[in-house]
């Protein structure tokens, strides 16, 4: 009987992130991964302990495609304008793994990696300490919801639709802002939406210590 051959952990990654890419997070499972690796189910358990580390491993994969390197070299806005539209089109190519990021992006070196650089170019601007939490924490949480808001709801879907179809009486800014909304494409959405935040942030760096409202 032939010995089962070995598997890395990118190669269980790209056969996990496969699954996810055909039949989304929900179709992923230590069976459906092994059949598409072409073996055993219990094989794949000598690899992995469970699903939740198939996660860790697919949010890992993906993130390895965000560019960090070449943006040391840029001024601060330019470098976290940078690093957010390359971690943008990273998990836009792989929109079923959104739901994830989340859940570990604490565990995953490469979320390391990228931190680091967003960190660091925040640090060259200035900001510092509890400062420097807010800054970071505030970043993270324009980048990751309006991945979710690009997948879960997106400009051009049939929620933008039906409030463009409202009674212009009771909702005309409602109405009027979503007939403009359904002609932004996701890249001019996520992009001036990231150069506010980052405007956000230099007025506040520039604010008097204790003075950020």
């Amino acid at each position: 009987m032939p010995r089962p051959r070995s598997l890395t952990s990118a190669t269980i990654a790209s056969a996990a992130l496969a699954v996810i890419d055909s039949d989304g997070v929900a179709g992923l499972s230590m069976r459906a991964v092994a059949t598409r690796l072409g073996i055993g189910t219990m094989s794949l358990y000598r690899y992995v302990r469970d699903r939740e580390e198939l996660e860790l491993l697919v949010v890992d994969l993906v993130l390895a495609d965000v560019e960090t390197g070449p943006t040391r070299r840029l001024a601060w806005q330019r470098q976290l304008s940078e690093l957010g539209e390359s971690a943008r089109r990273a998990v836009a190519a792989h929109p079923a793994v959104i739901p994830l990021l989340l859940t570990h992006r604490h565990a995953a070196p490469n979320s390391w990696r990228w931190g680091e650089a967003m960190l660091g170019a925040l640090t060259e601007a200035g900001f510092t300490g509890q400062q420097r939490v807010i800054a970071f924490r505030c970043l993270l949480a324009y980048i990751v919801g309006a991945l979710q808001a690009e997948y879960l709801g997106p400009l051009s879907g049939p929620g933008t639709t039906a409030l463009a179809a409202l009674s212009s009486a009771r909702y005309p800014l409602l109405a009027q802002t979503a007939m403009y909304a359904s002609d932004v494409p996701p890249e001019q959405e996520f992009g001036q939406g990231l150069d506010i935040v980052l405007r956000g942030l230099r007025d506040l760096r520039g604010a008097p210590r204790g003075e950020t409202g």
